[in-house]
């Protein structure tokens, strides 16, 4: 049993699963740097200086200035703005991810079928003719 396992775990597939999850954990920490380092507080100055993730609705009914004070109070929140930035961050990796299996498809791409041949050679003369042809042009012999 436990060799089973191990060529179970060998498999090319299986490797290459658990390379793609370590790379997926990975590639998300940066995107999710990206997000809320880079691309947010930009968009924030703009908007006049929020902060998206402060963005929530108490469902209380009292009203907070953070988000954080809500949670510390232990109400109940409704957290768009954290939303906001999830959808941000799914966005920045589906595009990175079509990106890139769109850059792996172009490599691997088979190349395209040779075109059908248009001319043949007459077996009488040898001259190059259609591959429609039902008579040599040239020496008038009968191709069928």
């Amino acid at each position: 049993m436990l060799s089973e396992f191990k060529a179970f775990i060998m498999r090319g597939n299986v490797v290459d699963l658990a390379v793609g999850v370590i790379m997926g954990a990975a590639f998300g920490t940066i995107v999710n740097s990206l997000v809320n380092d880079v691309l947010m507080p930009p968009i924030g100055r703009l908007l006049g200086g929020v902060d998206f993730k402060d963005f929530f609705v108490s469902l209380s009914g009292q009203s907070f200035p953070t988000l954080a004070s809500a949670k510390a109070a232990g109400a109940p929140t409704l957290n768009y703005g954290v939303f906001l930035n999830s959808v941000i961050n799914f966005l920045i990796v589906a595009a990175a991810v079509f990106l890139l299996v769109q850059q792996v498809n172009r490599l691997f791409q088979k190349p395209a079928a040779p075109a059908a041949p248009t001319m043949k050679d007459c077996a009488w003369c040898a001259t190059s003719i259609p591959v429609a042809a039902k008579r040599c042009p040239h020496c008038t012999s009968n191709l069928s």
